[in-house]
């Protein structure tokens, strides 16, 4: 569905790049990931008023339950709609359930069912946001497309490769979600917002009265929303009971089913009020439960007490299925890495094996690293690419 809107002409020039490194651009057919939220809103925002034409494309990945409390689309789509109302621009409704099935959420069952912890928005955006979506907006005569994602994009002379930047707002970084993103998707895209941190985001969007300026950000999983996520998973994975034991392997409980729990989980483990049997290292006899372990062989999930017990922490990891924005690894050497959103760069060795596999070594042990995951590297502010957790 397209909802035709006049385009007109229209701040600063937004390349790919962050600070001194703007690209002079010439205008363009961009189109935008129109989320229905306020980051890509002011991300067609400033485009526009650049001067290129901007086409607003709606993606509507899941479809299951879509008229459900948690599943917002309808929603959002009308807020993007009335964004590309207020703006003057195109906007195109595109349904990307079954590549989502398909790319997405097949994988997702997968990792849960084998015991890991999956992101599934890093397989989204690698998969939808910057495959499917892409070659859709290049099919409408795009030049390039743009997201409202916190990272930046910058073309480096010296090795003619484009590079990975940290968004300026470093407390809403997203390019660890990013990471697995090529040469040729990177060359094609524009994160405006990048450059700018959320609350000049939001006071832009005030200031031009756009109509989700204040709207609440999403924190849920990208495809099904802010649902009780144990309650989703039970749909498409099946219980299976099993013990509960400490690091004195003592029983003190009974888990659901190991797939649905992480390490470092702390909530929803069911035995919140009971102590310690005995002396337990990283806490004493009140100290919160977390997981540690899932032995998928004897269907054990194990916890200990304390959120430094020596169970939850590790100095080494392995990681296979490594992606590398300049398609080539970097060589052994220092760098640093985060093992999970959010975490602040670590400091680490890197060692690439023959394969697409590598290992992590840490100055400081990392608290919780999670098969499933990704551990993501970097070079100060570039990101260099990753790969999923195996073993920590």
């Amino acid at each position: 569905m397209t909802l035709r809107r006049p385009i007109c002409e229209g701040t600063r020039a937004l390349g790919h790049a962050g600070g001194d490194n703007l690209r002079p651009m010439t205008k363009q057919r961009i189109v935008v990931g129109l989320s229905g939220g306020v980051d890509s809103a002011v991300t067609a925002y400033l485009l526009k008023k650049q001067g290129h034409e901007v086409v607003g494309i709606f993606m509507k990945n899941w479809e299951d339950d879509d008229d459900s409390e948690y599943c917002s689309s309808n929603i959002d789509f009308v807020d993007a709609a009335a964004v590309a109302d207020v703006l003057g621009i195109e906007i195109e409704h595109v349904n990307f359930a079954a590549d989502y099935k398909d790319r997405v959420f097949s994988e997702f069952l997968r990792e849960y069912q084998a015991g890991r912890t999956p992101n599934p928005d890093v397989l989204c955006n690698a998969e939808i946001k910057f495959k499917a979506f892409l070659d859709h907006a290049m099919r409408l005569g795009a030049q390039s497309i743009a997201t409202g994602h916190y990272a930046r994009v910058r073309f480096n002379p010296q090795t003619g490769l484009h590079e990975l930047l940290k968004g300026l707002d470093t407390t809403k970084d997203q390019s660890y979600f990013l990471h697995r993103l090529n040469q040729a998707q990177l060359s094609k895209t524009l994160f405006p917002v990048g450059e700018l941190k959320k609350t000049e985001v939001r006071r832009i969007a005030d200031e031009i009265k756009l109509p989700n300026a204040r709207k609440k950000d999403s924190t849920g999983i990208c495809f099904i929303g802010e649902r009780p996520f144990r309650e989703f998973l039970n749909r498409y994975i099946s219980k299976a009971p099993g013990p509960i034991c400490n690091d004195k392997g003592q029983k003190i409980g009974e888990h659901v089913g190991l797939s649905f729990y992480t390490l470092g989980q702390r909530q929803g483990l069911g035995i919140g009020g009971l102590k310690a049997r005995g002396a337990q290292r990283g806490g004493g006899d009140h100290a919160p439960w977390f997981v540690a372990r899932k032995d998928m062989l004897t269907n054990t999930l194990w916890v200990v007490q304390g959120h430094d017990h020596p169970w939850l922490l590790s100095r080494t990891l392995q990681a296979q299925d490594a992606s590398w924005l300049s398609e080539t690894p970097p060589g052994t050497g220092n760098a640093s890495a985060k093992t999970r959103y959010r975490q602040a760069d670590a400091a680490c060795h890197f060692e690439a094996s023959v394969d697409t596999s590598f290992t992590l070594t840490f100055g400081d042990a990392q608290w919780a690293v999670t098969p499933g995951q990704s551990a993501v590297l970097y070079q100060g502010e570039v990101c260099l690419g990753g790969g999923i957790i195996t073993t920590g």
